[in-house]
């Protein structure tokens, strides 16, 4: 398994910035590469991403999810391998810090290659900043879910 971890300050209150991150279908909007997300219930989301030229289906999991501190997640089925937490840490009324953890495990020669060069690690770091972008630009979130999930 492979790690990244990255981080940004965002300029908008917390509550908004973990409302937003909770859209999960909305993430094509910042995230490279993520064709698209449908939300199946709570847990669930199904995924169309590519990543170094390889188009992947897979279904994750929220394992743990508490409002306004932490969204964790896991990939279930399929052949993609991956696991993670997204965090929120309040800074001030107007700042928020999202801190992103994920392991992954790149399938056949050209993932593994674009995670030697750091094209995973450059992508979340280009991921966060666009969330930067797209949160402050709209100045509130899109929507949010507030319920509590637990690990199983």
């Amino acid at each position: 398994m492979s790690m990244v971890q990255e981080s940004v300050e965002v300029a908008v209150p917390l509550h908004t910035a973990y409302n937003q991150w909770t859209q999960f279908e909305d993430f094509p909007r910042f995230m490279e590469g993520v064709e698209e997300v449908t939300q199946l219930d709570e847990r669930h989301n199904h995924w169309k991403s590519s990543v170094a030229g390889v188009t992947r289906e897979f279904d994750t999991e929220i394992v743990d999810q508490l409002p306004d501190e932490k969204i964790a997640w896991r990939t279930v089925g399929g052949d993609v391998q991956q696991m993670g937490v997204v965090t929120f840490e309040r800074l001030d009324d107007q700042h928020t810090t999202v801190r992103l953890a994920m392991d992954f495990t790149p399938e056949g020669a050209a993932e593994k290659a674009a995670d030697v060069m750091g094209v995973v690690d450059r992508r979340v770091k280009g991921d966060l900043r666009r969330f930067k972008s797209f949160i402050e630009g709209q100045g509130t979130e899109s929507g949010g879910w507030r319920g509590r999930i637990t690990p199983a």
